[in-house]
């Protein structure tokens, strides 16, 4: 089977695109699971995060993980009820490479993590994710 790549996209859009993948595989569950609507804002160090990505990841391991693309400092994601662990992962471009070893190949930047890991592989960060509408703001520091 082809491996499909999106050398046009950022990387954060390929984890959204696998995250919703991952979601709709999960069989039966999205009819009859209940989630609640979250947003927020993510700032890094006094600014708006420019772009990054969200996941929400079930305390209990019963329901999906939920993740949304960081835009302009905010997000938006449909999530699992329940108590969540939150990683966020805020990028920025430090190179560029050739996808292939030819002259006229595309050229995708080289990413390096601004956040500490407290914020994401060893996220120190959770919520509670309620019925309706839920507003969780992060203010992040880099050191």
């Amino acid at each position: 089977m082809p491996i499909i790549t999106f050398p046009e996209q950022t990387p954060h859009f390929q984890l959204l695109v696998c995250l919703l993948a991952a979601f709709l595989l999960v069989p039966g569950c999205s009819d009859q699971m209940k989630t609640g609507d979250v947003t927020g804002n993510i700032q890094v160090d006094g600014q708006p995060a420019r772009t990054g990505s969200i996941a929400f990841i079930p305390v209990d391991g019963k329901s999906p993980t939920a993740g949304a693309e960081i835009l302009g400092g905010q997000y938006s994601a449909k999530v699992p009820l329940g108590e969540v662990k939150v990683e966020i992962r805020v990028s920025k471009v430090v190179g560029h490479k050739k996808l292939y070893d030819t002259p006229n190949s595309p050229i995708q930047p080289i990413l390096e993590e601004v956040l500490p890991e407290k914020y994401n592989n060893q996220t120190e960060l959770q919520m509670k994710v309620e019925p309706g509408k839920n507003q969780k703001d992060f203010d992040l520091k880099t050191k």
